[in-house]
């Protein structure tokens, strides 16, 4: 039987890698976007802009018989210090992908779908499921 999982998360260089793995769960178990955003810019008082480097990454595994591959899409980029943008979910409002000057949030669901740290380690995944069936 073949399994594919993935998660993902937002890394804040200044805030030793933070959230991470609790990026969901940062501010409480109740996974609230809003009360997470308010922590990481609680946080990330007082930092300048150049200390507020950030990646989101997602890792995707995929398993099956006699296959155990994992890959990786990260996307760096800066925190703001302040959300901007009403598309999205989570710390999009509030992350500026490098080479870009809008946030997640303002790019648009079109854009960000294609250059987000999903969509790439998906492409990478569906690299593999295509080496691994002409096997």
């Amino acid at each position: 039987m073949w399994a594919l999982g993935d998660d993902s998360g937002l890394e804040v260089a200044a805030l030793n890698g933070a959230p991470g793995i609790f990026s969901a769960r940062f501010a409480g178990p109740q996974g609230d976007y809003r009360a997470n955003n308010t922590r990481l810019l609680n946080e990330l008082k007082g930092f300048p802009p150049e200390k507020r480097s950030a990646r989101f990454c997602c890792t995707v595994a995929i398993v099956g018989p006699r296959t155990e591959k994992t890959v990786e899409g990260v996307v760096p980029g800066q925190i703001l210090s302040e959300p901007r943008g009403q598309s999205g979910f989570g710390y999009d409002p509030l992350f500026v992908p490098e080479g870009y000057q809008k946030t997640f949030a303002e790019l648009g669901d079109e854009l960000k779908n294609q250059i987000s740290h999903r969509a790439i380690a998906f492409r990478k995944a569906a690299e593999v499921l295509q080496l691994i069936l002409r096997d």
